[in-house]
């Protein structure tokens, strides 16, 4: 249960941080403070849902696409939180909307690939520890 929550707080944060980083990178890509939380956890939702629909929907009908399911379920989620809540925006045309999606895509894979390894990491040391003990 305590790997779970971990994993899913590392979930939240690595869509925190791509949303913060694309914030910064793109001029048309806008948070507010107040709605941050809820862009975060629309977008989580919307990933985690998705994902896995359009993964299916990718090898049935286009296998050849599969590659581009994470930025396909990035760019939906950003969608989603940019109609749900007043917590992000992206204006300016298709542009920033393509940056924003690479760039929250991007950071996000990262973050997940990282984030287990300096969190995780602790937790299994403490395991070793508690079986050598």
């Amino acid at each position: 249960m305590v790997v779970f929550l971990i994993r899913t707080a590392i979930f939240l944060g690595s869509a925190a941080l791509g949303l913060w980083v694309a914030s910064l990178l793109i001029d048309d890509v806008h948070l507010t403070v107040s709605g941050f939380i809820v862009a975060v956890v629309v977008y989580s939702l919307a990933q985690w849902i998705l994902t896995p629909f359009i993964l299916r929907m990718t090898r049935r009908y286009a296998n050849a696409f599969i590659g581009g399911v994470g930025l396909v379920s990035a760019f939906v989620g950003l969608a989603l939180a940019s109609i749900i809540g007043d917590g992000l925006s992206i204006t300016g045309g298709v542009v920033p909307w393509i940056l924003a999606t690479l760039v929250v895509w991007l950071v996000t894979a990262v973050a997940t690939l990282v984030l287990p390894l300096i969190f995780l990491r602790n937790r299994r040391e403490e395991k070793k520890n508690a079986a050598s003990a």
